[in-house]
């Protein structure tokens, strides 16, 4: 008979990303159980590298978890803290719940929600509350079994989810003509909804149109481009994460969320440089922080040419 653990994280690339170490303590837990991701249906072929999810139910937000069939023996709460992500889960009719104690919903034996800790630590300390052991420092994937679109690129990466994480594209387009001028490959990524946004870029910059793989990457693409890259430069996004995920030399411009929370894992920065300038603000705003309007041209360049030696 399958034993199914349910995990829900209906969120990002960025946000499962840093639940690997969670999945893998979740696998090392349960070996022989069938581990189903509730996500979005577009994490399924990033969901396979981490070697911790036999399957993705697709599932773009809460209020959208439909569980066919018998209940989960578990169901682990990766999303947030409740209690609208609490309550989806249960209403598969878990055999037991891991989740944060939240007082709305009641009967949850877990541990209280700490806001300012990183997001791998959190997930990690709530397996830990039930006795399950996770390193939060696990974060790397496996290759995919795709051809990377550009090998050995410098990838400029202009966009984030909100107005405040996006660094003037202007500014981007400056530090690709500096790197694209000393004779590197400069490739600029993004969604398809930011085609226009990195095709600017790039003509901004002096690049022909063909660098612009915005809009013409799945995640498996990107997974294998960031994999093979020579060094990526972007914003609190998650490409940063598939950046760390590989061990790629990356550049990461933090504002208005600290890198403590989101960053790489500290003892990685030989390989991460971080820019910061110690500015918290709201990460919902559509403008670009102050924070990180503070962080130069220069300075991205100067780490650049630092963490991957060119």
């Amino acid at each position: 008979m399958t034993v199914d653990v349910l995990v829900l994280r209906a969120l990002g690339l960025g946000d499962l990303l840093v639940a690997v170490p969670a999945l893998r303590g979740l696998r090392a837990a349960f070996p022989d159980a069938r581990i189903t991701l509730a996500a979005p249906a577009a994490l399924d072929g990033i969901a396979a590298l981490t070697g911790a999810v036999d399957r993705v139910l697709p599932t773009p937000g809460l209020g959208a978890l439909r569980w066919d069939g018998a209940p989960p023996a578990v169901a682990v709460n990766l999303h947030g803290s409740g209690p609208e992500s609490v309550r989806d889960l249960l209403g598969t009719r878990p055999g037991r719940l891991l989740a944060h104690r939240h007082p709305a919903t009641g009967g949850a034996d877990g541990p209280d929600w700490v806001a300012d800790q990183h997001e791998a630590q959190r997930w990690c300390r709530m397996l830990a509350h039930y006795g399950i052991e996770a390193d939060p420092g696990d974060l790397a994937l496996t290759r995919p079994d795709v051809p990377s679109p550009a090998p050995d690129a410098i990838v400029v990466h202009p966009g984030a989810a909100y107005g405040s994480r996006r660094w003037p594209p202007g500014r981007f387009a400056e530090v690709a003509r500096e790197f694209s001028r000393a004779g590197h490959r400069v490739v600029v990524t993004g969604s398809a909804a930011e085609r226009d946004l990195a095709g600017e870029l790039a003509a901004a910059a002096g690049l022909p149109p063909d660098t612009v793989l915005a809009g013409r990457t799945g995640l498996s693409e990107l997974a294998a481009l960031v994999s093979r890259a020579r060094l990526l430069i972007s914003g609190d996004t998650g490409i940063a994460h598939l950046a760390t995920a590989y061990g790629t030399p990356s550049v990461l411009l933090f504002g208005p969320t600290p890198p403590w929370r989101w960053g790489p894992p500290p003892g990685t920065e030989d390989r991460h440089v971080v820019l910061w300038a110690g500015e918290e603000g709201d990460p919902f705003a559509a403008e670009p922080a102050p924070g990180l309007l503070a962080i130069t041209v220069d300075e991205v360049v100067a780490a650049g040419r630092k963490v991957a030696e060119v």
